[in-house]
C-alpha cells in the first residue's frame, strides 16, 4: 500500500505540491488525475525517492522507498518511456536492469513475450516508436515481479490493440493483489480502467473516492424524453405537466426534452396520465470526462485564448463577394447535396427507378418540368447549337482527277 501523509514540495517561491493525503490500496487500480501542472509526475517522483518533499512523507508498505530492501524487486514504475539507453538493445536494457537487482536473465525474456517484444528484442532502442518504447518500460517495471507499480500515461502512443492489453495487463495485475497507480490524462480509458480516482488540481488534493461516486458527486443525471415531431403541443403539455409535478424541464435543439428531478417511472407515469405519447425515454449518465471537467474547470492553469488572426488575414481581392449561407449548413443531420450527374440527369438512390430525388436538404424535390432531361447544362453545346460563324468563303475548284491510266501519274 502507497500511504502519503501532509505531502509538500516547493520549488523556490513556487509550491508544487501542498498537503496532500491519500492511500492507493491494494487490489484495486487507482486512477491519479489532474491537469497539467497540477503535481501529479512530481508526487510520484516523491513517492519513489527520486524528489525529497519539502515536509510530509509518503511510504510504501511502511517504508520510504530509499529504505526498503531491493527496492526493485517490490516497486516497479515507468515514470518516462524513453529514460532508456538509445544505443542499447531492448533485452541488454532488461538484461542490465536485472542484474543490479539480482534477477535471474530468463525474467528478461519472460517480460519481453508479455509486452511483445520478443521479436525486436535485438534491436536498439533509439529506433523504437513511441509505443514500442512504451512496452519496454512496462517491461522493466514489470522485471522483478513486483507488489506495487506505479505508470505515468502507459497508454501514451499505443494503438488501439496496445490499450486493450494496458487496460487488462492493469486489471489482471490488481485482481492478483496488487497495488497500481495509474496516471493518465484519457477519461475514457481511466473509466473503463480504474476502479478508484485520487484527483489533484494545483497540488491539493480534490477528490478520493471510487469512479462511481466521483461521477455522481459532479454531474447531474437527467432523462431525455422526446415526443411526436409533428406534434408540438404535445410536447408542450408534457412539458407543462412534469414541471407541475416538480421536475425541471429544458428544452434540446433536436426537439426533445431534459428532465431533472424526477425518476423515468414517475415520467412515464404522468406521459401516461396526460395522453402523451412517447417516442423516446431514456435515462442520461454524465461520462467521467464530464465531471472530471466539471470538477477541475476551477484548478486550469492552461488556458487557451480565442485566436483573433489579427494581422494574420489576407487583404480580400477587389469586387469579392461572401458565399450565400446555405440553409440548414452546420446544423445536426445535414449533409452537402449530392455533385451534379453526368448527362444532367437527376440523382437517384440504387435500387430505386424512377423514384423523385430527395431535395438538397431532405424534401422532396419539385417535379421535373416538361422536356427535363436535356442536355447536361455543364457539357460544352454542339456544334449545331452554336452562334453562326462568319460566311464561309466559296470553296475553291477541284483539282482534276488523276488519270491512272498514264504511266506517269501510276508512279
Amino acid at each position: 500500500m502507497i500511504e502519503a501523509v501532509g505531502l509538500t514540495k516547493r520549488y523556490g517561491d513556487k509550491t508544487a505540491v501542498y498537503n496532500l493525503s491519500f492511500q492507493v490500496r491494494p487490489g484495486t487500480v487507482t486512477g491519479f488525475l489532474g491537469p497539467n501542472g497540477s503535481g501529479k509526475s512530481t508526487t510520484m517522483r516523491m513517492i519513489l525517492g527520486l524528489d525529497n518533499p519539502t515536509s510530509g512523507q509518503v511510504t510504501i508498505g511502511g517504508f520510504p522507498y530509499r529504505k526498503l530492501p531491493n527496492a526493485p524487486r517490490q516497486v516497479g514504475a515507468l515514470l518516462d518511456a524513453k529514460a532508456v539507453h538509445g544505443g542499447r538493445a531492448a533485452r541488454n536494457h532488461l538484461l542490465c536492469l536485472a542484474q543490479l537487482s539480482g534477477i535471474p536473465a530468463r525474467r528478461v525474456d519472460e517480460v519481453l513475450g508479455v509486452v511483445g517484444l520478443q521479436d525486436v528484442a535485438g534491436r536498439r532502442s533509439k529506433g523504437f516508436s513511441l509505443g514500442m518504447g512504451q512496452r519496454l518500460g512496462i517491461a522493466a517495471a514489470l522485471l522483478g515481479d513486483p507488489q506495487v507499480l506505479l505508470f505515468d500515461e502507459p497508454v501514451n502512443g499505443l494503438d488501439p490493440e496496445g490499450i486493450l492489453w494496458v487496460r487488462n495487463l492493469m486489471k489482471s495485475l490488481a485482481a492478483e493483489g496488487r497495488t497500481v497507480f495509474v496516471s493518465s490524462h484519457l477519461m475514457s480509458e481511466m473509466a473503463l480502467t480504474a476502479d478508484h480516482l485520487i484527483v489533484i488540481g494545483r497540488g491539493q488534493l480534490l477528490a478520493d473516492m471510487s469512479v462511481r461516486d466521483f461521477i455522481s458527486a459532479n454531474s447531474a443525471d437527467f432523462a431525455r424524453v422526446r415526443t411526436p415531431d409533428t406534434e408540438p403541443q404535445q410536447r408542450e403539455k408534457l412539458s407543462s405537466a412534469l414541471t407541475e409535478a416538480g421536475g425541471h424541464v429544458l428544452p434540446e435543439q433536436d426537439g426533445g426534452l431534459r428532465v431533472t428531478g424526477l425518476p423515468l417511472p414517475r415520467i412515464s407515469d404522468i406521459a401516461h396520465g396526460s395522453d402523451v405519447r412517447l417516442w423516446e425515454l431514456s435515462p442520461h449518465q454524465a461520462s467521467l470526462e464530464e465531471a472530471y471537467m466539471r470538477m477541475t474547470q476551477g484548478a486550469v492553469d492552461y488556458r487557451s485564448t480565442i485566436d483573433q488572426r489579427a494581422g494574420l488575414m489576407q487583404p480580400l481581392p477587389p469586387g469579392y463577394q461572401p458565399p450565400i449561407p446555405v440553409p440548414g449548413q452546420g446544423q445536426p443531420g445535414w449533409y452537402a447535396p449530392p455533385p451534379p450527374q453526368p448527362g444532367g440527369q437527376p440523382f437517384v438512390m440504387p435500387g430505386q427507378p424512377g423514384q423523385v430525388p430527395a431535395g438538397p436538404y431532405g424534401a422532396p424535390a419539385a417535379p421535373a418540368a416538361p422536356g427535363a432531361g436535356g442536355p447536361n447544362p455543364y457539357a460544352r453545346p454542339a456544334p449545331e447549337d452554336r452562334a453562326p460563324a462568319a460566311p464561309a468563303q466559296p470553296p475553291a475548284p477541284a483539282a482534276p482527277a488523276a488519270d491512272l491510266t498514264k504511266p506517269e501519274d501510276a508512279r
